[in-house]
């Protein structure tokens, strides 16, 4: 994956990921790149600024986001009701107002998780807490 900087014809700058820079080259090509601000498909690559960093900022960098992470699962862990495999169930209970609005988590399988997108049930993953070496 490569990180591009680029920009509208009405100097709007934005970043976009591609595979690689033929793909960028093959969606310029096909006008597939559009700015997210004015919607202007005359796009190019803007000059970037090399990211270099050191394997200690890398690392530090992965600490923070895994501590942040960690804060976010506690917040839900003691804010939230568990409801485990039972959060298929009870969000559609909530959606459909069978019972109380309250703030859940639990575990669901892709195939549950898709149903309930399906429905136009809300709702959010957590992805898990890293362990990082110490």
């Amino acid at each position: 994956m490569i990180l591009y900087d680029l920009k509208c014809a009405n100097d709007h700058t934005f970043e976009a990921w591609f595979r690689d820079g033929k793909s960028y080259d093959d969606q310029v090509a096909a006008g597939e790149i559009t700015c997210p601000l004015c919607g202007d498909g005359d796009v190019c690559k803007a000059p970037m600024a090399p990211r270099v960093q050191s394997k200690s900022v890398e690392g530090e960098t992965l600490a923070r986001a895994a501590k942040a992470l960690r804060g976010l699962h506690d917040h839900v862990e003691k804010n939230f009701d568990n409801v485990g495999d039972r959060f298929p169930e009870e969000a559609r209970k909530i959606h459909y107002g069978e019972v109380e609005k309250r703030n859940i988590y639990g575990r669901a399988s892709i195939e549950e998780a898709r149903c309930l997108n399906d429905e136009g049930i809300e709702f959010g993953t957590l992805p898990k807490v890293p362990q990082l070496d110490s």
